[in-house]
């Protein structure tokens, strides 16, 4: 069994961020203690035109790799990328220790398994502190390049790398070859993950879970961490990482034996460049106006789209087509569609009793379902229309 959330509960994951974490209450919500039935303001919310769930297949590669983190869809077909399968990586490995999942596999629509890679010695002059742990973090750029995120454990303890910062954004050509790794202060646990593409330039939108004191050593039970904007040039051979920006800061985030670790996870960008991430302890969404641009921080909770609800321990995050935002819950298996306005308008089942297996999920092809990874069952599962 994969390991997940299945021992946490919203309540208590509420008092570790007011209690250990000294965090302080929203000053700006929307909507948040409004009941879903009460809500007008979406007439048709994206989860109820779906309702039929079905598994395309396993993400067990060869070497015995599980606990899917990050899925992304493959638009354009380069390389070995083929246009409509989907990539994902995985966190575990073999032995189900958290943090030393090393391989990124490729889904066919018919549940077709390839191993897009298996990431080893990184090239020389290239370097990731802690080693290499695949989480939640992955987008494919056109040219088909890929990046993931590297958030590794210590050697068989399944805990957090002691290194500060720890981890890296690794990125990879379209057959599966590691071709640089990108590291700074600003990319400490890269847990999740979204882009933004235009023409030759792309924005990288990282939630960190790790984020501490510069020249702080050791690994802390808790603290701050930031969520960072790395501006990439697209076009030129290997894209190149110009600037980054931290642009959301003071997310608390907890070390925790059964999770690995607790802390913001997903993000999603609007089309008008609006960031929206996810506090998994706190069950809220925090909202980041002007993402792509903006050179100084909003701090967690100052902005806060919607809270509590039906909001369970959240996890991963996407805009769906119709502009609401869908988020998928860690300690229940349930998505939550919630509007422009923060209001909760929606929810589906996507995995029954399913504490511990929501994590990333994504578009279909379409854009008209859900493809999303199945922790519990080692799989991805898709939610289409009726």
């Amino acid at each position: 069994m994969s390991r997940g959330l299945r021992t946490r509960t919203a309540g208590l994951l509420g008092v570790v961020a007011a209690t250990v974490l000294g965090v302080s209450m929203s000053t700006t919500s929307y909507g948040a203690s409004m009941p879903l039935a009460t809500h007008p303001a979406v007439v048709h919310p994206f989860l109820k035109t779906l309702g039929h769930i079905s598994t395309i297949g396993s993400t067990v590669p060869a070497n015995g790799d599980i606990n899917p983190y990050g899925i992304a869809m493959i638009s354009s077909s380069a390389g070995r990328l083929v246009r409509g399968d989907v990539l994902v990586s995985n966190f575990n490995d073999a032995a189900n220790v958290q943090g030393t999942g090393r391989t990124l596999v490729e889904l066919s629509p018919t549940g077709k398994l390839t191993l897009f890679a298996k990431i080893g010695r990184l090239p020389t002059g290239q370097r990731c502190p802690g080693g290499v742990g695949l989480g939640t973090a992955l987008a494919v750029l056109p040219g088909g390049w890929v990046v993931v995120g590297s958030t590794p454990a210590v050697g068989p303890s399944g805990a957090p790398s002691q290194l500060n910062p720890a981890g890296c954004l690794i990125v990879l050509n379209s057959t599966g070859k590691v071709v640089e790794t990108w590291t700074n202060q600003t990319i400490n646990g890269p847990w999740d993950m979204t882009a933004s593409v235009h023409g030759g330039t792309a924005a990288l939108f990282v939630s960190n879970a790790l984020s501490r004191p510069a020249g702080s050593k050791g690994l802390r039970k808790s603290g701050p961490c930031d969520v960072t904007r790395i501006d990439v040039t697209l076009g030129h051979g290997v894209p190149h990482m110009k600037s980054a920006t931290v642009v959301g800061s003071g997310f608390p985030w907890l070390v925790n034996h059964a999770t690995f670790v607790l802390a913001p996870t997903g993000v999603a960008i609007s089309a008008s460049g609006t960031l929206y991430v996810v506090e998994t302890i706190g069950n809220h969404i925090t909202v980041i106006p002007n993402a792509l641009s903006r050179t100084t921080p909003v701090k967690d909770r100052s902005n806060t789209l919607t809270k509590g609800g039906a909001l369970n321990a959240p996890l991963g995050l996407l805009m769906a087509p119709n502009g609401d935002l869908i988020a998928v819950n860690g300690n229940n298996g349930i998505a939550v569609e919630i509007s422009p306005s923060g209001h909760q308008v929606a929810t589906a089942t996507l995995v029954p009793n399913g504490a511990g297996s929501l994590f990333g999920l994504t578009l279909s092809l379409s854009g008209h379902g859900l493809v999303f990874v199945n922790d519990g069952k080692n799989a991805v599962q898709r939610d289409l229309a009726h």
